[in-house]
């Protein structure tokens, strides 16, 4: 069997990138963001910035950062089905009727890698930052959504740090790219067009990869257009931007890694 050699490098594989000005982000329990690249990129920023070389298909680069995903949303829901069923719709609902930009917190602290209670991190996180602490679970929901995509604002921008190209466009695969609150937040807060799709992207790679040891299919670039014209995807168009460029000044005040 011919696999892209990780699950990650065959998902980016499967992203159906029209050119090669572009990022991906792998969403799902954790979240990774990167580029693909001819070389690695390794130099003084990549190692202060924590980024990361990997291998990819056809010897390409995969410059990476792994950060928090869908982890946080995970361990809430578990604490709020003690008290009866809760799916992530109607995690996504209460979301979007809770206010906007109440609290923010930095996904990648500490206090969020094992908490005994999730929640409760989050609102000690907010307390300590002495900002509104959040009840309900609108409240915390979208203060992770958010906190999430003001996250990939940050490392996508030391991302364009580290690239030889200007990136265009934010490819979102994965589990993660189906919740399109998070990408309609994501695309505001980057202020890039966001991709959805598709969300099985690593079985999709590894099709690609079989069909290319069979002497199926040879191109990269014909790969991803098969996936374009097979896969439905979604395009989010950012608006609201300068709410979310003032929003994001907020975040990075209260960005700070806290213990558990």
């Amino acid at each position: 069997i011919a696999v892209a050699g990780h699950d990650t490098a065959s998902a980016v594989l499967a992203v159906p990138a029209e050119s090669a000005h572009f990022a991906y982000l792998s969403s799902g329990t954790w979240s990774l963001i990167g580029i693909e690249s001819d070389e690695p990129v390794i130099n003084e920023e990549t190692f202060a910035l924590n980024f990361t070389n990997e291998g990819g298909a056809d010897g390409s680069i995969r410059l990476l950062k792994n950060i928090c995903g869908m982890w946080l949303i995970e361990q809430c829901k578990k604490e709020w089905e003690r008290s009866g069923p809760v799916t992530y719709d109607e995690i996504v609902t209460a979301a979007q009727q809770a206010p906007p930009f109440q609290c923010f917190i930095n996904p990648d602290a500490s206090c969020f890698a094992s908490p005994v209670s999730m929640i409760t991190a989050i609102q000690d996180y907010c307390r300590q930052t002495g900002q509104f602490v959040p009840e309900n679970i609108g409240e915390i929901a979208r203060c992770i959504y958010e906190s999430l995509a003001l996250r990939y604002k940050q490392v996508l921008q030391h991302l364009q740090e580290l690239a030889s190209f200007p990136i265009e466009k934010l490819h979102i695969i994965g589990g993660g790219s189906k919740n399109n609150m998070l990408n309609t937040f994501t695309a505001n807060a980057i202020g890039l067009p966001v991709v959805a799709g598709p969300s099985e992207a690593t079985a999709i790679g590894n099709l690609l990869m079989q069909a290319k040891a069979a002497g199926l299919i040879t191109e990269k670039n014909a790969m991803r257009r098969l996936v374009r014209n097979s896969v439905e995807l979604e395009t989010f168009t950012p608006s609201e931007t300068n709410t979310w460029h003032n929003q994001y000044q907020r975040y990075l005040e209260v960005f700070r890694d806290i213990q558990s």
